[in-house]
């Protein structure tokens, strides 16, 4: 993707020199998968929290718990070289994330414009380790996720390794496509899809809620896909781009999720949909650049 030397968004919230606060997620944030979430597969509480204080630990005195449970060289973030080259990474990276934000920001307010409404552009906050937001508190490893309670996009910037080592999903486009997923999150917000869904799931069975929460995720990937039809329509992408965003979308279903973590798959237990799923309805997106073509919820078949 050609982002170098364009505009960037002003609507950044960079809490990564803060820290963040313990506890787990108690809101209605809309993220991006990354673990497993099967029958039987969940962790205990006590698990958890041993993991999470572990995570806060090792970050404290300097070591990267990703690189360790990745087979690389955690070495000392704090120390020597080290500590030049990820800073020079993650300020490459604000910027990165900054100028798709602000792509994003020209796109849907283009569109919203042409319906005669106005876009209310979202704020992106870069955290490390953890977070505190109107959805509740929310710890890295939870990957990145929009919250409607104070229309904010949360991402760890470390999330973008993690994509390209632990699910093989390299490239700047596969990066731009997350955030543009999470930004889709927002539009849905905007035009009442996710005020009607948290409220419907009150009263819906948790096999009810999953099926519906992946119409939910599967809209989200078909209004990034019209993000990215605008996108390429400014001449913007480079060869290969549409395929790190599929391959992307392939490689964070909740069928592949499954099956690379606990090694069986099941279905009723999805809430973001499918590889192919969202294969599908990113692509949808893309072909069309319309909004009115992701309409997942009267979809007969998704």
């Amino acid at each position: 993707m050609q982002w170098r030397g364009r505009r960037q968004s002003s609507n950044i919230e960079d809490r990564r020199s803060q820290g963040g606060p313990m506890g787990a997620s108690s809101g209605r944030g809309f993220r991006i998968p990354i673990g497993g979430g099967g029958r039987g597969s969940g962790l205990s509480f006590r698990t958890v929290i041993i993991l999470v204080v572990l995570f806060v630990v090792l970050r404290a005195v300097g070591i990267d718990p990703l690189a360790l449970l990745n087979g690389g060289d955690a070495g000392l973030t704090g120390q020597g070289q080290s500590t030049v080259n990820d800073t020079a990474a993650n300020d490459e990276m604000k910027q990165f994330v900054a100028t798709v934000l602000a792509e994003t920001e020209d796109v849907w307010t283009k569109i919203f414009v042409a319906d005669g409404k106005t876009y209310p552009e979202p704020t992106l906050v870069l955290f490390s380790g953890a977070v505190r937001s109107a959805c509740g508190t929310a710890q890295s490893a939870m990957g990145p996720f929009y919250c409607p309670g104070d229309r904010k996009v949360y991402i760890d910037l470390d999330f973008y390794d993690e994509l390209r080592r632990r699910f093989k999903a390299p490239g700047d486009f596969a990066q731009a496509y997350v955030l543009a997923h999470e930004v889709g999150h927002h539009v849905q917000n905007l035009i009442g899809v996710l005020p009607r869904f948290n409220k419907a799931r009150q009263s819906m069975s948790q096999t009810e809620a999953n099926r519906m929460s992946v119409r939910v995720e599967l809209q989200a990937d078909c209004f990034a896909g019209v993000w990215a039809y605008h996108t390429q329509q400014k001449g913007l992408l480079e060869a290969g781009d549409i395929e790190e965003a599929l391959n992307a979308a392939t490689q964070i279903g909740d069928d592949a999720i499954q099956q690379s973590t606990q090694g069986y798959v099941v279905p009723d237990s999805f809430n973001h949909g499918s590889s192919a799923q969202r294969q599908r309805w990113f692509s949808k997106g893309l072909q069309s650049g319309e909004m009115a073509a992701c309409d997942t919820f009267n979809a007969a078949s998704l």
